[in-house]
């Protein structure tokens, strides 16, 4: 979903990879998953009435290029 919604606008709000990571930490994988693929329609909020557009918007445009994707992170 990253690669798909990256640099698109849904409702008024670009979306950018720092926005969708931090909404996803903070109001659940699931919940972003679920609001990309509604296109906007589905906006969930967490404990604290703080919705999936309020992450996407406070966190977006910050500078993750030194952040390293992996797939499987291990505990120590």
């Amino acid at each position: 979903d990253i690669r798909r919604t990256v640099g698109k606008i849904i409702n008024g709000i670009k979306i950018t990879e720092s926005g969708i990571l931090a909404a996803a930490h903070l109001g659940g994988a699931g919940n972003v998953k679920k609001y990309l693929r509604s296109w906007g329609d589905l906006n969930f909020s967490d404990a604290y009435g703080t919705d999936i557009e309020d992450y996407l918007t406070k966190f977006s445009g910050f500078d993750l290029a030194e952040v390293t994707a992996r797939k499987k992170v291990q505990f120590q």
